[in-house]
């Protein structure tokens, strides 16, 4: 029921509200229930309560009132499975953003961390060994107390919920936690993240499938008809785990290409000039060549870069009284990249800087490149992107 995965910097407090009600943090660690929450909690009560109804006439109407504290039970169910998960990677250092309670079930926002195939599985394996710990404290109490009516349903029901989740999340197979087995398993044995998570997220595939076959195919074909709510929950439960299983065939896929990323492989040549050159300065430098120019402010960082048809546009009697910070264009704060840059520590710094062009800098901070954003998504994707979002009048 989570996906640990690096993320960038946290968010504020305003996006966590957009996101859902801030609950408050266990452990330090924030803890946010999304408000597609209440739609599984109004599924739960409309489905279940006309059944607790049925099979308890005694109820009455509270039977509604039961079917809501079944669907508390079965956040608290989730959010201590997430706990499991978020405690676990502490332990390894693994610094947790937040939890996040929603529609699905929950999941675990992770910062950036370095995983291994071992440390992998037990984070993720922690979560329903959590629920198995719940399953077997409620039968416990089942076995041992004498209860009876409300009570006794709601400890059954807990029982029945934390083994279902248990065992659902052992499955083999991405977004589920028993998928990180099987990447894990394949990544020791391939040496390969990438074809780990691939081989995990088919086995997410193969888990709809089957569980297609088994809830909606076979009564079919015995000429039953499916129960509604039954088909309901297939098809959403189906269509959840799909689109999880495709996104982590897609992360690995992705992945397996990042070793093509790299900061000094992919930077178009580029030379740095001080923000009091002029124009004619520029056209010295460039005379022969198109390599890039990137201005750098008095402390020496880049600053902004030279738009080629800015630069062509200066009538030939003013260039040198034309300051070179007329024809460019500013760069992002920070956008710039120590050419040793590569990979995914290269994506994720990205990710976190404004703009599609960054400068790339050597050891002693001379500007030698410039990485475009286009270049990396490329690389990355193998695709080029769908469209060119370099504002107007600036070229390459």
């Amino acid at each position: 029921m989570s996906d640990p995965a690096s993320t960038g910097p946290a968010p504020q407090d305003s996006g966590s509200r957009r996101e859902g009600i801030r609950l408050g943090k266990i452990a330090g660690i924030p803890v946010i229930l999304a408000y597609s929450w209440f739609i599984i909690a109004a599924f739960t009560v409309v489905v279940y309560g006309p059944v607790l109804q049925h099979n308890n006439p005694a109820l009455g109407a509270a039977a509604y009132y039961v079917a809501f504290a079944y669907a508390l039970l079965l956040l608290i169910s989730v959010l201590v499975h997430e706990l499991a998960h978020a405690l676990t990677a502490k332990i390894y250092g693994w610094p947790s953003e937040k939890i996040v309670l929603n529609l699905w079930g929950g999941h675990t926002q992770f910062e950036s961390f370095t995983a291994t195939p071992g440390r992998s599985v037990l984070v993720a394996l922690a979560g329903p060994a959590a629920n198995f710990v719940l399953a077997g404290a409620a039968w416990l109490l089942i076995s041992t107390a004498n209860l009876a009516g409300v009570a006794d349903i709601l400890t059954n029901i807990f029982f029945w919920a934390n083994l279902v989740i248990g065992i659902f999340n052992v499955l083999p197979g991405l977004p589920l936690d028993g998928g990180r087995l099987v990447e894990s398993a394949v990544w020791k044995a391939t040496g390969s993240h990438a074809k780990g998570t691939i081989a995990a997220g088919w086995g997410g595939r193969i888990i709809v499938i089957a569980l297609g076959v088994w809830f909606l195919a076979l009564p079919v074909l015995r000429g039953d008809t499916p129960d509604t709510s039954n088909l309901l929950i297939t098809v959403l439960v189906g269509g959840f785990l799909w689109m999880g299983a495709s996104a982590s065939i897609q992360q690995g896929r992705l992945r397996s290409r990042l070793h093509l990323v790299s900061a000094a492989a992919l930077a178009e040549p580029a030379v740095g000039l001080p923000e009091s050159a002029t124009v004619a300065d520029v056209l010295d430098l460039t005379a022969g060549g198109r390599n890039g120019v990137v201005l750098c402010a008095p402390d020496g960082r880049p600053s902004s870069l030279v738009d080629y048809a800015a630069l062509a546009a200066v009538p030939a009697a003013v260039a040198a009284t034309t300051p070179a910070t007329a024809v460019a264009y500013a760069l992002g704060a920070g956008a710039y990249v120590p050419e040793w840059s590569k990979g995914q520590e290269l994506i994720q710094y990205l990710s976190q800087l404004d703009g599609h062009d960054y400068a790339v800098i050597d050891h002693n901070g001379r500007v030698t490149g410039i990485l475009r954003q286009s270049t990396v998504v490329t690389a990355v994707t193998g695709k080029a992107p769908r469209e060119n979002r370099r504002p107007q009048g600036q070229s390459r």
